[in-house]
């Protein structure tokens, strides 16, 4: 137990700190120097001793050749006695000072116990060897922590107090698009993540816009390094999951309004044509003839019309699992470009290109595409850039495929609503092609993405994204 003393010194035990001693310049006296000195000075007092006991005796000679024997023995006694004492200090300070720079390959050798200095040998050699241990779990820990970070899925960033970014994983790099060798060190701000630093702790926020806008959960935290808080965020993606519930949602919805519009629809088509049938023997005016026939033909072609509407929103909901197989997207292009006849649809792509989904299904997000294209193409809006025409291309970006479908329409208008069920632009649309695309797409770990071309031509590109075979 260490206590403090009334004369200020600290003390533990029976042992008591002291200063060292320190000779006239200031400085302390090393070690060698006081440990020579005290043993020196019996050899001293045995000089002096035997100069006492020889001065009585006449041969001046002899008494000076054993004071000079005495002194010159006493001197090889003591360097020997120093080396047997500073050299093993010397060796064990070494072995300390290697293991402080981290390096544990030294050792004390010549150790044994019941030895005053070979226990100390031996202690600081287990001492290495501990710290060994510790030092090749450390790294080992931090070899599976960076391995666990750069499998992350999840994003996982980490801030200092000042918002300068200090650790990035690969999955942070491909949702922010940056890296680590350029971003680490900067600050939040000029990386354009100060919105983050204000999320709370398992908040929903949106990054990006429009179709790119990507939804995730926060898990925010703290932690110290080197003593300095830090703030870590780890961010989950929860676009695909709000995705499914949306699609769920709707999906019930579209049920319940399909069983009661069905119910309506039935008996209202029935007797729509009853009427129509007892019509002739009425036997009424002319006039009031063709004015029943004309309203009994719009009874039956709305319902007709509406039924086709549900019966539509019922295969959007009911779209089977994928059967993958290997296509060529060359194959599926220009299956696609025969089934438009309204306007000239041109294919145009990349090297033969194969991906592993399901024909069918790829095939009908095509045709959707297609057909939206041509619709725009051929509507009253086109702006001009020559006959209307739709090209279909594509090429491979990193580990995707990307068809591209190109129209010189007059373009989008309203990019947020591309993707919502019962919106459409069309007189006689049912709003369901490209939310048809985008779910065929999202099956196959794809996705369909719309934009305004930026090529300095008017219309729109419709991109479908889907993962290379293999």
């Amino acid at each position: 137990m260490v206590s403090e003393d009334p004369d200020g010194k600290r003390s533990s035990g029976n042992m008591r700190l002291t200063r060292m001693p320190l000779g006239r310049s200031g400085r302390r006296v090393s070690f060698e120097k006081r440990l020579r000195l005290w043993l020196c000075l019996p050899g001293l007092l045995m000089l002096v001793l035997c100069w006492l006991l020889l001065r009585h005796h006449s041969d001046v000679l002899l008494q000076s050749l054993v004071l000079l024997g005495l002194a010159l023995g006493w001197i090889f006694a003591v360097s020997v006695l120093m080396e047997q004492i500073v050299r093993p200090l010397q060796t064990l300070a070494n072995v300390v000072a290697a293991l402080r720079e981290d390096d544990f390959s030294f050792r004390a050798r010549g150790g044994q116990r019941n030895d005053a200095m070979g226990d100390l040998a031996l202690e600081i050699n287990r001492l290495a060897g501990m710290l060994q241990g510790q030092r090749a779990s450390a790294l080992e820990a931090m070899a599976l922590v960076e391995r666990v970070m750069e499998s992350m899925k999840s994003p996982v960033l980490a801030f200092d107090p000042e918002g300068r970014l200090k650790l990035l994983n690969a999955a942070g790099e491909r949702a922010f698009g940056l890296q680590v060798r350029t971003a680490l060190g900067h600050s939040a701000v000029g990386l354009k993540l100060e919105q983050l630093l204000d999320v709370a702790d398992e908040e929903v926020m949106s990054l990006g816009s429009g179709q790119q806008s990507v939804r995730w959960v926060v898990k925010r935290t703290s932690f110290r390094l080197r003593g300095v808080p830090h703030t870590l965020f780890v961010l989950s993606d929860v676009s695909a999951a709000l995705r499914e519930e949306e699609r769920l949602a709707w999906e019930r919805l579209i049920r319940v309004l399909g069983h009661e519009i069905n119910n309506s629809l039935t008996p209202i088509k029935s007797i729509a044509g009853s009427l129509r049938g007892r019509l002739a023997a009425l036997g009424s005016a002319f006039g009031e003839r063709t004015d029943f026939e004309r309203g009994l033909e719009v009874i039956e072609n709305r319902s007709e019309s509406l039924n086709r509407f549900l019966q539509a929103y019922r295969q959007l909901m009911g779209l089977p699992a994928p059967r993958l197989a290997p296509v060529s997207v060359a194959t599926l292009a220009q299956r696609a470009a025969l089934l438009e006849r309204r306007v000239a649809v041109t294919v145009e792509g990349a090297a033969e290109v194969v991906v592993q989904v399901d024909a069918d299904h790829i095939e009908q997000a095509l045709i959707n595409l297609v057909r939206n294209a041509a619709d725009a193409a051929l509507s009253p809006d086109h702006a001009g850039g020559g006959d209307p025409h739709v090209e279909i291309v594509w090429a491979t970006v990193g580990s995707e495929v990307v068809i591209g479908v190109v129209d010189n329409g007059p373009g989008l208008t309203n990019a947020g609503n591309l993707f919502v069920p019962f919106y459409t632009t069309k007189p006689g649309g049912t709003g369901i092609g490209l939310v048809l695309a985008q779910q065929i797409a999202q099956a196959h770990r794809g996705s369909v993405q719309l934009a305004n071309r930026t090529d300095g031509y008017t219309g729109c590109r419709a991109d479908l994204r889907l993962p290379l075979a293999g």
